[in-house]
């Protein structure tokens, strides 16, 4: 157990020298000799003596502490980003202070002034949609950032993400190619704006490549969750047919399934579904989920690796694409 009452006045006696030395040591500020050095790592193991990290962080400034803030934990997306995060940044000796503000903007301000009271040495950030309160605090922040799956055009600030144009086009084709025509789609409404861009446009150009026109009537705004995935795909059964439907992200697709399944359809033998993310369940539930994989471990590891290199003073890209996936199911393979 570590007795908090030692000081670093008690290391300095035991070791027999300066307070000074011992923080020189503590700090490796400036050079000792080896023998000394040796005595005052003997006398901090010995008084199991731990130094204010917080007083340490002033003097070097540098305090070890990559933040990541994000919507939902429980999502599991972001709990498998979050895992790939906290692997890169403990690999290269920083603490990841993980914050989860449930999409909301005061939370999201108030753990962003907490990064910068707690002088984090980057900064890793993940909301819905950049909101200009997010960017009058990026232009005055100081702590190296990069987003993940968020891309800003008035910010310099990297990103990790994927090819949401390519992925979502290779989702339609699929399902097309698998002999459907009336597919639906849930977006979700809170997306990055550019990201949302792209999977719309995707949508819409693959149906036109195919002679398919565009049907506002099969598209619908879904949060990511089970519960709204369940109610909007109620509500599009109600009032359209559809063959398939696409989901861009797989909470709401779990959620989809079983709504077409409570309307009295089969899958996939009537609608085949389809989701986007590859959560860890979605393989286990039945039918399983055919879905676009992305790299959400490579994403918060590469996302750490880019904010240490900014520390570090290294350049990075402004965008790094990862490879995604088509991962095929159960949920639409006849």
């Amino acid at each position: 157990m570590i007795d908090i009452k030692i000081t670093i006045k008690d290391v300095a006696k035991r070791a027999g020298v300066s307070i000074s030395t011992v923080s020189r040591v503590i700090n490796d500020s400036k050079p000792v000799s080896d023998e000394v050095k040796q005595r005052v790592l003997d006398a901090i193991r010995d008084t199991n003596y731990r130094p204010n990290q917080l007083a340490r962080g002033l003097v070097l400034r540098k305090s070890n502490i990559i933040g990541m803030i994000i919507p939902d934990i429980a999502n599991p997306y972001y709990a498998a980003i979050v895992e790939g995060a906290e692997e890169i940044a403990n690999t290269y000796g920083y603490t990841l202070l993980l914050c989860n503000t449930h999409g909301e903007l005061d939370k999201e301000i108030e753990y962003l002034n907490l990064m910068a009271d707690k002088q984090a040495d980057g900064l890793l950030f993940m909301t819905g949609k950049l909101k200009s309160e997010h960017e009058v605090w990026f232009k005055d922040a100081d702590i190296k950032t990069c987003f993940i799956n968020l891309y800003s055009r008035k910010l310099d600030v990297p990103m990790v993400s994927i090819d949401n144009y390519n992925a979502v086009s290779e989702a339609v084709e699929f399902l097309i190619n698998n002999g459907h025509k009336n597919i639906g789609l849930l977006y979700a409404p809170d997306v990055d704006d550019l990201l949302q861009e792209e999977r719309i446009r995707a949508y819409k150009e693959i149906l036109n490549n195919h002679g398919i026109s565009y049907n506002e009537d099969i598209v619908k705004e879904c949060r990511f969750s089970i519960e709204s995935g369940y109610n909007r795909t109620k509500d599009l059964l109600k009032d359209s047919k559809i063959d398939a439907l696409l989901s861009t992200n797989d909470m709401a697709a779990i959620g989809a399934m079983r709504a077409v399944l409570d309307m009295g359809y089969k899958i996939p033998e009537d609608i085949s579904v389809m989701g986007f993310d590859d959560i860890n369940f979605s393989e286990y539930y039945k039918p399983s989920l055919t879905t676009i994989k992305q790299p959400t471990y490579d994403m918060g590891a590469v996302a750490t690796r880019m904010v240490i290199k900014l520390i570090l003073g290294e350049h990075v890209e402004k965008m790094v694409l990862l490879p995604h996936e088509l991962v095929r199911r159960e949920s639409t393979e006849k």
